[in-house]
């Protein structure tokens, strides 16, 4: 998890135009906020590694899967987003409920076992 958190949030900053496809237009300072998620999935996706911080690092992915959750709907109800990234909308609505299997995993890494 530490490792697909950490290349999730890499990738960020390789390709930006991935994730600002998928920003809701409600939002401002879209490639700021793709950029700080990304920050965030790295700094969150190595302090999963260390056994101190990964109860903090759970809830803080938590939180930020939460907060881009709205992208994903967004995704769903755009179809130019789903143009651009050449998905369908089969596609982006099979996404959805995955979040829900990264929140489950998060929280489940929260425990010391």
């Amino acid at each position: 998890m530490s490792l697909g958190y950490s290349y999730a949030g890499f990738r960020h900053f390789v390709d930006p135009d991935f994730f600002l496809a998928i920003m809701p237009n409600y939002l401002s300072f879209h490639l700021e906020i793709v950029y700080l998620s990304g920050v965030a999935e790295i700094i969150f996706g190595i302090l999963l590694l260390f056994k101190k911080t990964r109860t903090f690092a759970s809830y803080g992915l938590i939180f930020l899967l939460i907060c881009v959750f709205p992208a994903n709907i967004h995704l769903v109800q755009s179809e130019l987003s789903q143009s651009i990234l050449n998905a369908t909308k089969n596609q982006t609505i099979i996404r959805l409920p995955f979040q829900g299997l990264f929140i489950l995993l998060a929280y489940w890494h929260s425990k010391n076992n």
